[in-house]
């Protein structure tokens, strides 16, 4: 049945009503617990003072967070305020070479943060792969790319590499990492593209300036090279109507995003309490089923603001690029679960969708979606706990197909056939709500730990069964109809907008 099916207005409201009403009481019992535990023993790390005058402490359990705003705070607006200041004199100057302003821009940058030594490893890389894309073979660039990407996030070839950067300091590894990680995704984009050129090469100086735009080398997101070519190479600099206003908009939205999380963590310790999993064990159904999904949220809070800000820059040098997540909150099928976009364009252009070609036969799915998570793994790191998740998700993306495949057939098909557009919508909302909770329970995984994720689970579907899990899963049903309802919308604005185009 189609997106635009549409639900009586009292039965929105009374869904909206309801899981306002869960959400709150949800937190309520994560406040409480959040206060009961602030001088347990077992938080004493994760949790500093902070705000005296409220006699509030803050969760500071999440490294990557707390290094943003402390010792890479300076840096970060430092680099990023001369990268906009270049970018914008040589905008206005000469626009026809500003690629090659950011290209030396970042490399000064990167020489200046990680030293000679890195900069040299970045360049070999860069090298062996701009060498084998000239031989524009599809399969070669793949298997040298993923080499390339295993020597930085398999031992000891990772430890190997990163033992010639000498001197130390606290960002050391996580640049190291992130710098090496985000380059490799860009050269094989570069050869895969490459490949695909019928006339020419592309020059190394393109490899260049492709991987040495600063705002996007060390944390992303990453922007496949027909796209960033495409976009750098044009010299009728212009903005759209009111694209200074929407970028204006955008950043102020992400600090006060950055606001909102520091409140948060002075209220609610949700990433320290599952550390204790005595304590956990002792909250109500409800809080911890919202103790997980708050830390899903969170995980794409963060990621919005670190695209956000990184996306902010690139607009102002008349960029386009990739999207920042989409909300946890509105995602309930598996195709759509990511929480870095950049990464999940690359990977569906050369893995899954190169393999699985329009997703409709089971067994080419299943080879795309377990070629994509294989590289996935390597991407992030192999480790148990990536392999569990990268199996979990894995069978999610292929369950929701065979669910579909299955349903199409007779007599399911001709039953949903003979029903009304609102009850097929509300009997897909059923599925979508346990695949919802699928998709948290996944995630966590990665995000908190597996024991974690384990104690969560009992308690929804054994212990807490059947009064938790039904009403749950039920509230959560209503949460998938208001999603369905927003989609419902986009789509009308959607049709209404590509009217007025055509017209």
């Amino acid at each position: 049945m189609g997106v635009k099916t549409m639900l009586p207005s009292y039965e929105l409201g009374f869904y909206a009503l309801t899981v306002t009403c869960a959400v709150v009481y949800s937190g309520s019992g994560i406040f409480e617990a959040s206060r009961d535990s602030v001088n347990r023993k077992a938080f004493r790390d994760g949790i500093k003072p902070g705000w005296h005058y409220f006699g509030r402490k803050m969760d500071v359990a999440d490294f990557e967070w707390v290094m943003w705003f402390t010792s890479f705070r300076n840096v970060i607006i430092f680099a990023l305020s001369g990268h906009v200041l270049f970018g914008k004199i040589c905008s206005m100057t000469l626009p026809q070479h500003r690629a090659v302003v950011y290209m030396l821009y970042g490399v000064l940058a990167v020489l200046g943060s990680m030293g000679l030594v890195y900069l040299m490893i970045i360049l070999s890389h860069c090298l062996i792969l701009y060498s084998v894309a000239l031989a524009k073979q599809k399969w070669l660039c793949y298997v040298t790319g993923l080499c390339c990407l295993a020597s930085f996030k398999v031992e000891p070839f990772s430890s190997w590499q990163s033992g010639f950067v000498t001197g130390a300091f606290d960002l050391q590894d996580v640049l190291f990492y992130g710098g090496s990680g985000f380059t490799i995704m860009r050269c094989m984009s570069f050869a895969l593209e490459n490949s695909e050129r019928k006339e020419g090469i592309y020059s190394i100086f393109d490899l260049l300036k492709y991987n040495f735009y600063l705002p996007f080398f060390f944390f992303g997101p990453v922007m496949t090279f027909d796209q960033f070519h495409a976009q750098v190479s044009t010299r009728e600099l212009q903005r759209k109507d009111d694209e200074m206003r929407n970028i204006r908009v955008h950043a102020l939205l992400h600090v006060g995003a950055i606001i909102a999380v520091d409140i948060f963590f002075h209220f609610f310790y949700i990433l320290t309490l599952p550390s204790d999993l005595k304590f956990v064990n002792r909250l109500s159904d409800w809080s911890l089923a919202g103790l997980a999904y708050s830390n899903l949220v969170y995980d794409w809070v963060k990621a919005a603001v670190m695209f956000g800000v990184i996306n902010t820059i690139a607009r102002l040098d008349h960029l386009d690029p990739p999207q920042p997540p989409k909300c946890i909150t509105m995602l309930y099928v598996f195709a759509e679960t990511h929480f870095d976009r950049g990464i999940n364009d690359w990977l569906c252009k050369y893995v899954y969708d190169h393999i699985g070609e329009n997703h409709d036969n089971v067994m080419k799915e299943l080879m795309a979606t377990i070629a994509t998570f294989a590289v996935t793994t390597l991407w992030l790191g192999p480790c148990e706990i990536v392999y569990i998740w990268s199996f979990f998700n894995c069978f999610g993306l292929n369950f929701e197909l065979w669910v579909q495949k299955f349903f199409q057939q007779e007599p399911f098909a001709k039953l949903e056939a003979k029903m009304s557009a609102a009850m097929s919508r509300r009997i897909r909302a059923v599925f979508g709500a346990a695949n919802f909770w699928a998709i948290v329970l996944y995630n966590i995984l990665a995000l908190n730990s597996l024991e974690f994720a384990l104690l969560v689970t009992k308690r929804l579907l054994l212990t807490g069964f059947p009064i938790s899990t039904l009403s749950i899963w039920f509230i959560t049903y209503c949460g998938v109809q208001l999603i369905k309802e927003r989609e419902r919308i986009l789509a009308i604005e959607e049709e209404k907008c590509d009217k007025t185009k055509a017209e």
